[in-house]
């Protein structure tokens, strides 16, 4: 297990990121720092909310609940209207700052917190789908089905139904199912980064329509989403979410590094040159095994590989600098396209290519999730 000398450096690591954020301007959001953009309602910042809410259920310390409410309170109106959101662009992204709208409003009841929530379920009702019935990850990525585009909306899409709905979790079931068909590699278990049902996207397989690599967030997004999946539906409907969960567990498990339990930023090509332990991937794969475990889903053996994952990130990418501690080897931002993009083409090449940052919140996030985990255990 972490000393507690590792707690305490991690609890005064949040503190300082949330000492140095307001709405405003996050330190965690480098996409945001690096052009300079205006404060907006993002995934990014969501990833965030996410794991203070998380850091506050396992604490019990009331400043990350405060701070989060503080942030989102200052992007929902009473109306329930959402500063900077625009449903018309079609983005999945943009319901992921969702999720904390339900601890919100159960915790302070704030009907603003409830109607902000059926403001982003009427978004996702106005989204297109493919022919199969999944969400298209953006309006600029016409029937293109990501990944990462399950973590962003379907815990949303289950949580609101599970607080605010019917409790009818099927459209969730058959998008996940629908990407367990297509997107799964038979011989290694592994997930693609995306699939194209219209085979047209310039980097889409044209028999397959799928990408060409194991991107390691990607997986990760999937497999924290699969994780909170089982924790949100009830057991019975959870059922064929367990085994696409345990099924993903399983193979990727392997290719694992032996010495630090990270996973490299293109999964299954740890020969190539330029390849790299990441930081963001390894956490949420890490946070989904101990989840897993410990909601029975997978055995100890699972429990004991993500705390190996955790230690391994802890020892090679926490590091400080002066008296300040920075997690580092963070890969920013990958994609697919669009069109006039093609440079994001799926490749090996393309993946190694992406810049390599420190303190990015699609890093930070999923290890203090992961964190919470640990915790759980002590």
């Amino acid at each position: 297990m972490p000393s507690k000398d590792i707690y305490d450096k991690l609890d005064q690591y949040v503190t300082r990121l949330i000492r140095e954020s307001s709405p405003e301007r996050t330190v965690w959001n480098v996409e945001k720092l690096r052009q300079g953009a205006p404060a907006s309602w993002n995934y990014i910042d969501g990833c965030m909310m996410t794991a203070l809410l998380s850091l506050w259920e396992i604490t019990g310390e009331q400043r990350y609940f405060d701070f989060v409410e503080s942030f989102i309170g200052a992007f929902v109106s009473e109306d329930g209207s959402i500063r900077t959101f625009d449903p018309g662009k079609h983005t999945l992204d943009d319901i992921n700052e969702g999720r904390a709208l339900f601890d919100l409003y159960n915790v302070t009841g704030k009907e603003k917190y409830r109607k902000a929530a059926e403001v982003l379920r009427a978004a996702l009702d106005d989204q297109p789908r493919t022919a199969e019935g999944s969400w298209w990850h953006k309006d600029i990525y016409p029937n293109q089905v990501w990944l990462d585009g399950i973590y962003m909306a379907q815990p949303f899409a289950a949580l609101y139904e599970k607080h605010f709905g019917r409790g009818d979790y099927s459209d969730v079931l058959r998008q996940v199912a629908t990407v367990r068909a297509h997107m799964r590699d038979p011989g290694t278990g592994l997930y693609y980064h995306g699939y194209d049902a219209s085979r047209k996207a310039f980097w889409a397989d044209p028999e397959t329509g799928l990408s060409r690599s194991f991107w390691l967030r990607a997986i990760g997004w999937f497999a924290v989403a699969l994780a909170d999946l089982c924790d949100i539906l009830p057991e019975a409907d959870a059922a064929p979410l367990r085994d696409v969960f345990a099924d993903l567990m399983r193979d990727i498990r392997p290719f694992a590094d032996p010495d630090s339990g990270m996973y490299n930023q293109v999964v299954d090509r740890a020969d190539a040159e330029g390849n790299y332990p990441e930081t963001s991937g390894s956490s949420m794969v890490a946070y989904a095994m101990l989840k897993g475990a410990r909601l029975g889903i997978l055995d100890a053996s699972f429990r004991d590989q993500g705390l190996k994952t955790f230690e391994g990130i802890v020892e090679k990418n926490l590091s400080f600098s002066g008296e300040e501690l920075n997690l580092n080897s963070i890969c920013l931002v990958a994609g697919l396209g669009p069109e006039n993009n093609r440079r994001r083409d799926g490749s090996l090449a393309y993946y190694l290519s992406e810049p390599v940052v420190q303190n990015d919140a699609k890093g930070v996030a999923p290890l203090l999730l992961c964190y919470t985990e640990v915790r759980r255990l002590s």
